[in-house]
């Protein structure tokens, strides 16, 4: 038998794997810190999860006044940013699983 052999991982993890973009804790990691990073960006311009229509209305009568809306809590930007990256990323996933490679 030749030494270079290889051992194929399972195929099921393998996909899940390829399709998430890595492991599915480190994924979620990722994401978790992500979706913070991007609702603290997204809460100092005044958007809220809660109400994104009113938020947007906010943002925009902020700049022309040019004041500032802090938004307090980690779960609020969480909540923010994961309004943005969770979508975009799952998006980005299955156009990569289509393509072929």
């Amino acid at each position: 038998m030749p030494d270079d052999v290889r051992e194929l991982p399972a195929r099921n993890a393998d996909g899940l794997s390829r399709f998430l973009g890595g492991s599915p804790a480190m994924v979620l990691v990722r994401l978790v810190l992500l979706s913070l990073l991007v609702g603290v960006v997204l809460a100092a311009i005044g958007l809220d999860p809660w109400n994104i229509v009113e938020s947007v209305r906010r943002l925009a009568e902020w700049l022309w006044n040019l004041g500032f809306d802090a938004i307090s809590g980690l779960w609020r930007y969480f909540l923010l940013g994961a309004v943005i990256v969770i979508p975009l990323w799952f998006i980005s996933r299955l156009f990569n699983a289509s393509r072929p490679h």
